[in-house]
């Protein structure tokens, strides 16, 4: 039996050191400047402060291979401690609430040299998705 598996990104992820500043809109708080992955809809970024799910920031990155900086804000979607065994550092991932298109267009042909990131966990099942397929064959 096969199992389908679910789609969860949006948009490809790319293993890239970027600089940054992305800070807590309240308070104006230095979170971290350094991402260690990209892509048009978010970031990883390694921090040594803490940060919620849900807690919106302001970030700003250089995009790589340019000296183009893009301005954008974003929510914490998750939070990673650094204490399993596949993660390189404590960090947070950032999902952007929308790059302009002209920024958008800019991110990804930037990102395009750069290779995917690899996943570090497995990938989700769609018990729906097989069990619609298995009553269809």
């Amino acid at each position: 039996m096969e199992m389908l598996f679910a789609e969860g990104r949006t948009a490809a992820r790319r293993s890239v050191l970027v600089d940054c500043q992305v800070v807590r809109e309240d308070g104006f708080v230095l979170i971290g400047e350094r991402a260690i992955d990209l892509s048009q809809r978010g970031m990883l970024l390694c921090c040594e402060r803490s940060a919620s799910v849900g807690e919106d920031v302001l970030v700003t990155f250089r995009v790589p291979g340019t000296r183009t900086w893009v301005d954008t804000t974003a929510t914490v979607v998750r939070v990673i401690r650094g204490r399993r065994a596949g993660d390189r550092a404590p960090a947070i991932g950032l999902m952007f609430h929308g790059l302009s298109a002209e920024d958008d267009l800019l991110v990804r042909k930037a990102l395009v040299p750069f290779p995917p990131t690899l996943p570090s966990r497995p990938r989700k099942v769609d018990y729906a998705a097989t069990a619609a397929f298995i009553a269809l064959a």
